[in-house]
């Protein structure tokens, strides 16, 4: 997919990205690059990958930084965002794209720490950084929006509910942003194809993802959906602070 993003249109930005190695993150952060704004790529632990994405933007006359945090240790977190005011003076955009929670392993809690606490602590820490009239965008699924009036698959359901829950923390932050005029948007979308989320989901409850394609007529790809995320980042703020990307016919009543 071309590019959302007027060539130049970022030149003198700043922008960080978390969970940018791959997917959703890794086209958001490529499309910043492209028109202009120098960019941290986030990661957790797929340094080579998030390595190669900085080389390519490099290589194209872009500036780019990776760095690696684990957003559950508030130290990391610290750590990312000093790294990136040391490289680039601070940031102007922030888009909070990284989640998880359907990993095996991980503990009944980890959804929760990682989707609301840890957004919130990334959040603060980026106070910071983020400049006076900076942007801020936080990623979610409509299975996760509207999880309080549509119910979604159990296996979704841990995910759902902490990433909701992180949502509503980071609103209640909004006041405090608007002080310093910093724009919030909730970018929330229906199933992406391609995601880890969508290929977990699909393994856990096989057909899933084509049940949910027939239902809704058109499931956006990473690409598409990365365009709407940057989009939000230099669009006027939506009155209800949230982008709606996808079908949403069976989440709203008519």
């Amino acid at each position: 997919m071309s590019n959302p993003l007027a060539a130049g249109s970022l030149v003198g930005k700043r922008v960080l990205v978390t969970g940018s190695s791959r997917g959703i993150g890794a086209d958001t952060v490529n499309y910043f690059a492209e028109a202009g704004a120098s960019v941290v790529v986030n990661f957790r632990n797929k340094e080579a990958r998030a390595q190669k994405i900085v080389d390519s933007i490099k290589a194209n006359g872009g500036e780019a930084i990776a760095v690696g945090a684990d957003l559950t240790d508030l130290a990391s977190v610290e750590g990312m965002f000093s790294a990136a005011q040391q490289a680039f003076g601070g940031l102007d955009i922030l888009v909070m794209n990284a989640s998880g929670g359907m990993e095996s392993g991980m503990g009944e809690d980890y959804a929760m720490k990682l989707n609301r606490d840890s957004q919130v602590n990334l959040l603060r820490a980026a106070l910071k950084v983020l400049v006076d009239g900076a942007r801020v965008v936080f990623v979610t699924s409509h299975q996760a929006h509207f999880i309080r009036t549509t119910p979604t698959m159990d296996e979704y359901l841990p995910v759902a509910l902490s990433k909701r829950a992180g949502e509503d923390a980071l609103r209640d932050m909004i006041p405090e942003l608007e002080e310093r005029g910093i724009g919030f948007t909730v970018v929330s979308g229906d199933m992406i194809e391609g995601t880890i989320t969508a290929t977990l989901l699909e393994r856990a409850n096989p057909g899933a993802i084509n049940a949910r394609k027939e239902s809704a007529g058109k499931l956006y790809n990473v690409s598409e959906f990365a365009a709407e995320v940057a989009l939000a980042a230099v669009e006027p703020v939506p009155a209800d602070n949230t982008r709606l990307v996808g079908d949403v016919s069976s989440f709203v009543a008519e």
